[in-house]
């Protein structure tokens, strides 16, 4: 095959800020079409953030009145207790809303996360599908799986928990803040006296714990694609007994990931104790403020007496809620930065432009006679190192194109030219005398087929899976496909015959069931230019017999490109290139190139021998 740019990964980076208002922006954009459900859950989260506060002060004023009233006198001891019971009344109705609307905000939230989570996913599968090949050549399977899973979820934990719990924690301390300021602004100042030292730990940690949570994050991405990787090459794996070296491989991932979730937790253990211990200091200096008011009579000469009490009861209630919100805020920080970290590989991604190889006046290929020309062709899957050089050839309509060569001698390439994943980088390929660059990739696909060494098939049934080729062909029309391919009696010997579920990626199927399934394909497509790459290598040598007839039909009056290392399969070819390092060496038919004794010939010894021994 030919030799195909090296993957590398293009959508790690450590040096963004850990937060990005733009970003933010950008998801609070997707709660756009759930109007409704966003703001009723704005308002929702508004009543929350004052419930709390007003029980503890409707709490805190019941007691204080009860000891200034004991200590000074007052009315009478049924109307005190009339009093205490109506108060107490009302603090129990606002409990019950209290629990109501939470567990309203709850769910509110859920289904609002639910529902952009769902749009994302949609958005991210939908660009996947529209990005081009190269690509897929330089990013691995891993990453792009970790930003549809791990990092979706994590933007949906920002979204559902942070946003809201944030929301609710800060309407808090801002409704204790404006309670304990109407009560007592000396006493308030002490609360706030600690908001300098607050200020400078949050900024001291905020970077570090970023930078903590975004390393998380990439050496889980790592964990991830090496299991990926591993997945899908368990067969190689295990002919090649390398479970130990593999094992090994990815406990070094796991064990550095570990020691990432220790680094970031570490931190965070020291951030939240400090925060803990911001609120006990502010605590102890209430506590000798407010008792000297209320031993000396307060600051101030005309300083209420009633209120005294009263405002230190209060205080007690409300500062633990002032301080608390903050630790809270801080862990939702945390996670908040975690949401972040996938939220910028996301929207990385969804930035990501697809890079279209249709000229910006590229129009649609009208029905075709199958006219390919290369003339001059040279390519390179990265700038400076080309792949194919000054290729020349010219294949009328019907014939049969045979390309023939070593490993990495470039057969591959041309294949990928034809079906236009990528475009000549010199030279031009001409399909009815059409540049291909000028004609759009989609209609070249539609009169355009192609089987491979290794077709994928897709979860569903045999039926399914031939349908691909016209989602709209009918039962009768893929059993016909079958029938002349002469392999229909193999699919109606499966269990359910061609409703039969080919497993994932096939494995229900034999490989050379799975390759007539893909043959099947082809002849339902009914293309005008038909691409064999490696296609028979899979199929067993009596199950490539019964086809053989069948292939030639399917051949027939298509222009048709043939890859084979099996050499059997392409002697009937009209023109027979043969490769090397991306150069035509030899052309011909079989026999001019038997009797011109070249490269093309000893190939062919090699494989009479072979086929003999």
């Amino acid at each position: 095959m030919a030799r195909r740019t090296p993957r590398v990964v293009v959508d790690e980076d450590t040096t963004q800020a850990p937060l990005d208002w733009g970003i933010c922006r950008r998801l609070w954009g997707y709660t756009g079409r759930y109007r409704a459900l966003r703001n009723t859950l704005l308002v929702i989260v508004v009543i929350r953030s004052v419930q709390l506060p007003m029980i503890l002060w409707m709490a805190s004023h019941i007691l204080g009145r009860l000891v200034e009233i004991k200590a000074n006198g007052g009315p009478s001891v049924d109307e005190m207790w009339q009093s205490t019971v109506a108060w107490t009344a009302g603090l129990v109705a606002l409990m019950v809303s209290t629990i109501a609307v939470y567990v309203v905000r709850i769910r509110l939230s859920q289904y609002l996360g639910e529902a952009i989570i769902h749009d994302l996913r949609n958005d991210i599968f939908s660009h996947l599908q529209r990005m081009s090949m190269s690509f897929y050549d330089r990013t691995k399977l891993g990453s792009i799986i970790s930003r549809m899973t791990s990092d979706v979820e994590y933007i949906r934990f920002g979204v559902q928990d942070v946003v809201f719990v944030s929301a609710v924690q800060a309407g808090q301390m801002v409704t204790a803040a404006i309670i304990m300021l109407w009560y007592d602004p000396a006493l308030f100042l002490v609360v706030l006296a600690i908001a300098p030292f607050l200020g400078w730990l949050l900024q001291y940690f905020r970077v570090r714990i970023g930078a903590a949570y975004r390393e998380v994050q990439e050496s889980m991405s790592r964990v991830t694609s090496n299991i990926a990787e591993s997945v899908n090459g368990i067969r190689v794996t295990q002919g090649f007994v390398r479970q130990k070296v593999n094992a090994e491989r990815f406990g070094t991932l796991v064990e550095a990931h570990g020691q990432k979730n220790v680094e970031a937790a570490s931190l965070q253990g020291t951030f939240l104790p400090l925060l803990e211990l911001n609120n006990q200091f502010a605590t102890a200096a209430m506590l000798l403020l407010g008792g000297y008011q209320v031993v000396h009579q307060g600051f101030f000469a005309d300083a209420d007496p009633v209120r005294q009490y009263e405002s230190l009861f209060v205080f007690f209630g409300l500062l633990a809620l002032f301080f608390q919100p903050v630790s809270t805020i801080g862990r939702m920080y945390n996670q908040a930065l975690t949401a972040m970290a996938g939220a910028e590989r996301v929207f990385r991604l969804l930035d990501t432009k697809p890079e279209s190889i249709d000229a910006p006046d590229a129009t649609p290929l009208r029905p075709i006679n199958g006219h390919v020309a290369f003339n001059g062709v040279g390519f390179a899957y990265v700038q400076d190192r080309p792949v194919l050089h000054d290729i020349h050839f010219d294949a009328q309509p019907g014939q049969t194109i045979a390309l023939v060569g070593h490993t990495g001698s470039g057969k591959s390439t041309i294949i990928k030219l034809l079906a236009k994943f990528y475009v000549p980088t010199q030279g031009q390929l001409n399909i009815d005398g059409r540049d291909i660059r000028g004609i759009t990739t989609k209609s070249i696909s539609d009169q355009v087929g192609i089987v491979l060494q290794s077709n994928f098939l897709f979860t569903g049934t045999v039926a399914d899976n031939i349908r691909v080729a016209r989602k709209r062909a009918t039962d009768e029309e893929v059993a016909e496909a079958a029938r002349k391919l002469d392999c229909l009696d193999i699919f109606q010997g499966l269990p359910d015959g061609l409703a039969t579920q080919v497993g994932e990626a096939g494995s229900n199927l034999s490989l050379g069931q799975r390759q007539l399934v893909c043959f099947c394909r082809a002849m339902l497509a009914d293309p005008r230019i038909l691409i064999l790459d490696e296609a028979t290598s899979s199929i067993d040598t009596m199950t490539e017999f019964r086809i053989q007839t069948a292939l030639e039909r399917l051949l027939e009056g298509r222009t048709s490109f043939v890859v084979a290392h099996r050499l059997s399969t392409i002697r009937r070819a009209d023109q027979i290139l043969v490769l090397d390092q991306g150069r035509i060496i030899e052309r011909g038919t079989h026999t001019q190139l038997l009797e011109q004794a070249g490269q093309y010939a000893h190939l062919y010894r090699q494989f009479i021998h072979a086929t003999q021994g």
